[in-house]
């Protein structure tokens, strides 16, 4: 199995912090927010390669990073130097597969946030399911909903049917950027993306996969930690005290 780390966003949001440094590697309870995430997927023994999709601006940052850790970590360079240049989250997984030929089962996961629970869990319960996996929260600010991915359920956490940033989100069950994708379904990012599916939220592919496959949702077990801003950034460090 392959993690694929999203990291080829820019941070606007947090400048001039991350003006010419990644978010993911901001430090956080004397870790980086990729050491939070890549040590404790790490420990379930299942990912063979971490693959960390950089912009060429931070691409350095994160080969020099990636030559301390004692995982297997390829960096990616999508070739963009600008905000307003970025391919998007899904084109970037796409461009991963391509440029090292993937065809396996992937874990695809944001650079940038932090969770208080194990990701092992979430892989376990895909392996279990033997299909593609996303996760899901109950989101009670409707203001928030607006902002992400939305999902309906069945009684078997199957997904029914799945929104980004929709102006009338149909539930309160909202999609952190974590998904599972088997093999097969990998092989169809390409095919989501020349059918039109959004190519800026990560969750989009999973929105357009769930309406031809069985894609299904586990609730968290913890809480997540989005970095978004200068002043959440502060807050998380104050506040994250690693996994529960």
């Amino acid at each position: 199995m392959k993690c694929l780390i999203l990291a080829a966003g820019y941070a606007t949001r947090l400048y001039p912090l991350t003006e010419n440094f990644p978010k993911p590697l901001l430090e956080v309870g004397g870790k980086t927010i990729l050491d939070w995430l890549v040590d404790d997927i790490d420990t379930l023994g299942a990912i063979d390669e971490y693959v960390v999709i950089s912009n060429h601006k931070f691409a350095e940052h994160f080969s020099r990073w990636a030559k301390k850790k004692t995982q297997k970590i390829t960096v990616v360079d999508d070739g963009t130097v600008t905000n307003e240049g970025r391919l998007g989250a899904v084109r970037d997984i796409q461009f991963a597969i391509d440029t090292l030929s993937i065809d396996d089962d992937i874990l695809v996961i944001a650079g940038d946030n932090l969770l208080d629970f194990s990701l092992t869990d979430f892989v376990s319960y895909a392996i279990v399911k033997k299909s593609s996996c996303i996760m899901r929260y109950y989101e009670p600010d409707h203001n928030k909903l607006l902002k992400c991915g939305v999902v309906t359920i069945d009684g078997n956490d199957r997904i029914l049917d799945m929104t980004e940033k929709s102006p009338t989100p149909a539930t309160n069950w909202c999609c952190p950027p974590f998904y599972f994708y088997t093999k097969e379904d990998a092989r169809l990012v390409k095919v989501g993306i020349d059918e039109g599916c959004g190519v800026d939220a990560p969750g989009s592919f999973a929105a357009w996969l769930s309406r031809k496959r069985a894609v299904y949702a586990m609730e968290m077990k913890g809480k997540r930690y989005d970095i978004g801003n200068l002043e959440s950034y502060e807050k998380v460090k104050k506040e994250y005290k690693g996994l529960c």
